[in-house]
């Protein structure tokens, strides 16, 4: 769980931008929430709320008018960055099997990185998880139940093996395929190396790659 920032004294003097007048609520915590997105991408959630109020040029006491805490920022921080970016399709995609695993996967990751190999994105999960929030863990969950698993049982289908409860090795496997993909991300947005201008060139290859030796583990696991 994240502390509390009810105080924040001792921040030093502030340098307030041009406040913002005559906003709607509703558009005031719309501004706060994209502000608090960019400001945690640059600083991690151990930034202060002080902090953002002053790059938004509003007052400290106007975040808390929107949000009752930090955490609860933090969450609709979350929710706008994570959970939203999940497309419902995608968990009908996974098996649909009037496509081989690998078509569907290749459609799901040329999605998938559209959707989320963005700045904020990246590197909110990073630090997120460097600083030892549960955000990246619950969001990994999601990964798990409704991509890892269920491609687990589609690639054992497709391959004429027994149905089963996906083994530890098999979801490691799988798990390798995903951080190969999201790699690209990482040294893009947090290492700032040189990565393909191709990204969907690049990601197509890592899922292809991968997918073929995760078959011949699959099928040297069963014989």
């Amino acid at each position: 769980m994240v502390s509390s920032e009810l105080a924040e004294a001792g921040d030093g003097p502030e340098t307030p931008k041009p406040r913002r007048k005559n906003m709607r609520s509703e558009d005031r915590e719309k501004h706060i929430l994209e502000g608090a997105v960019r400001f945690f991408a640059e600083n991690g959630f151990e930034g202060q709320t002080r902090e953002l109020a002053t790059r938004l040029g509003i007052s400290h006491a106007v975040i808390y008018r929107h949000f009752e805490s930090k955490e609860a920022l933090i969450e609709r921080v979350y929710e706008h960055v994570f959970t939203s970016r999940w497309r419902s399709e995608w968990n009908s995609l996974i098996t649909d099997r009037s496509l081989s695993v690998e078509a569907r996967l290749l459609r799901f990751y040329r999605e998938y990185v559209d959707s989320v190999f963005e700045y904020e994105w990246v590197r909110i999960f990073v630090s997120s998880g460097l600083k030892s929030y549960s955000l990246p863990t619950r969001y990994l969950t999601i990964v798990r139940d409704r991509l890892v698993l269920p491609a687990i049982g589609e690639l054992r289908h497709e391959l004429g093996l027994p149905a089963q409860s996906p083994s530890e090795v098999e979801e490691e496997l799988f798990w390798g395929l995903h951080g190969g993909v999201f790699y690209v991300a990482i040294r893009k947005f947090v290492y700032g190396t040189a990565v393909p201008d191709d990204i969907a060139g690049t990601v197509a290859r890592t899922v292809r790659a991968s997918l073929a030796g995760i078959r011949v583990q699959f099928a040297d696991a069963d014989a």
